[in-house]
This record gives structure tokens, C-alpha cells and sequence, in this order.
């Protein structure tokens, strides 16, 4: 996500690691790294940096899990050198990802290291009718359920490209709030309006605020249709929880963009 054409960062992870402090990890799930990018993401963003890395596409919807201990053990040697950065490793399961195949995750779960932080992504609709089984799988081993809400992009009909790409690729799923650990992760999809973006965050302003004084360590990431502004959007949200928990560290002073009118 740091790479995005809208963001004028010039030294791409670092500029983004003065704007943000955590990370999705999305080109992980394409192929594992190579060592030598893996090197330049340690060289270029401090220890205390959480990145999410998604689970390559191989282990997660090609073999949906199953028969992929070398793969794994792969990926897992190959982001090692990131350390504590690797906040998370992101279980994103495909929508054909059901309650038939729990046994599957469930049997993957127990392989885990049991040192490694997990945090699972489901986008079947029967999980969330229905979310016991899957709780149960997950508070097993002491994994996370990502908290993916789109109920603000679907709150009304899409103006503009960008908002209808997203109504044709995003799941449509009812909201969920409840953290499963001191970890939990939300993903808000808002609209490409910016009013509209902070009036639909303010649930999960209020329920970041709660975890924090519970305290739990929530990774909040703020996405638009476009996400031409979700840099700005997110320290915004960062903002407004720390007016409520002046005790919340403030994110670092960004580094100069070009142009910096951009934002």
C-alpha cells in the first residue's frame, strides 16, 4: 500500500513510515519476497513498524490451506529478518472459504508457530450469520478476526469510478466489532468523500477509544474507493482518538512530499 500513484512518497516505504506507523502487507500475497526487498523494508522503517503481511495466495487460495508446510516454512524464513516488525501474519481466505472448510483452518491454525501473531479474514456471509464455530476456531490458538467493514461504501449507491469498482469488489458484510484479543485489526472502507469517510468512522473511533482504556492494541488502517487521501484520512482518525486519549502517542512528523500541496 505504499506504493500507490497518489501518494508523491519519495522514498516509497520509508516517506509512508513518517506518515503511518502499521502497514497492509498486500504484495506478499502474491509471491513471497525476496530477501533483498525484505532487507530494504528493515532498512527503511523502525522497529516499532507493524506489518501486516498477507499469507501468499499459494497457501491460502490456491491450496485453501492444505498440504502447504513448505510453503509456509518458506515464507516464514524469508521474513524473518523483519523481526518484531511483523506485527501479524494475515490469513485472507477467499469468499468460497466456508463453515465446511473450519477443519482445514483449524488444523492450519495448530501447525502455526505459536510465536507468530494471526489474524484471519474471512468473507463468506454464513460466518457472520453464525460467527460461533469460527470464534471458537480462532480463540483456540489466540487468533484475531479481522474487523473488514464496508457498511459506509454500501450505505448508498456509488458516485463516481471509483465507488462502483468497489461496489463490484468488495464483499458485503455486516459490520462486526468485537475483538477476540489484545490485537484486534480493523479495516474501514469509507467513501470518496472525506465527509462522509470521518462520519462513518465514528463507531470505531468510539470503540478504538474503548479498547485502548481495556488495554488492548488495536491496528486501525482507513482505505477510500480510491484511497487518494487515506494517508491524510488515517492520521486524521489517529487524531481524533487521541483528543479522546491525549495519552496516545502522536504519529511521526511526515517527511517533505513533492508536490506537498497534494495533500
Amino acid at each position: 500500500m505504499w506504493t500507490h500513484p497518489a501518494w508523491p512518497l519519495p522514498e516509497r516505504l520509508r516517506s509512508y513510515a513518517s506518515w503511518c506507523n502499521a502497514v497492509e502487507g498486500n504484495t506478499t500475497f502474491y509471491a513471497t519476497p525476496a530477501a533483498s526487498t525484505i532487507s530494504s523494508w528493515v532498512d527503511q522503517t523502525p522497529p516499532d513498524f507493524r506489518l501486516l503481511l498477507k499469507l501468499p495466495k499459494a497457501i491460502t487460495h490456491e491450496r485453501r490451506l492444505g498440504d502447504v508446510a513448505g510453503l509456509v516454512r518458506s515464507f516464514l524464513d524469508t521474513i524473518e529478518p523483519l523481526g518484531e516488525r511483523v506485527h501479524a501474519l494475515w490469513v485472507q481466505l477467499p469468499a468460497s472459504f466456508g463453515p465446511p472448510d473450519l477443519g482445514a483452518l483449524a488444523a492450519f491454525l495448530r501447525r502455526m508457530p505459536r510465536d507468530r501473531r494471526l489474524t484471519v479474514e474471512v468473507r463468506h456471509p454464513a460466518f457472520f450469520a453464525h460467527p460461533q464455530r469460527l470464534e471458537q476456531v480462532l480463540g483456540e490458538v489466540g487468533a484475531e478476526w479481522v474487523l473488514f467493514d464496508t457498511t459506509v461504501l454500501f450505505g448508498a449507491p456509488p458516485l463516481g469510478p471509483a465507488e462502483e469498482e468497489a461496489w463490484q469488489q468488495k464483499p458485503r458484510l455486516p459490520r462486526r466489532s468485537q475483538a477476540l484479543t489484545a490485537h484486534p485489526v480493523v479495516r474501514y472502507i469509507g467513501r470518496d468523500d472525506d465527509a462522509q469517510t470521518v462520519e462513518g468512522w465514528q463507531h470505531w473511533v468510539d470503540t478504538v477509544v474503548g479498547w485502548l482504556r481495556e488495554g488492548r492494541s488495536p491496528t486501525v488502517f482507513v482505505h477510500t474507493p480510491d484511497n487518494a487521501r487515506a494517508l491524510v484520512l488515517a492520521r486524521r482518525f489517529h487524531d481524533e482518538v487521541r483528543a479522546r486519549l491525549p495519552d496516545v502517542e502522536p504519529l511521526p512528523e511526515p517527511l517533505p512530499s513533492d508536490p506537498l500541496t497534494l495533500f
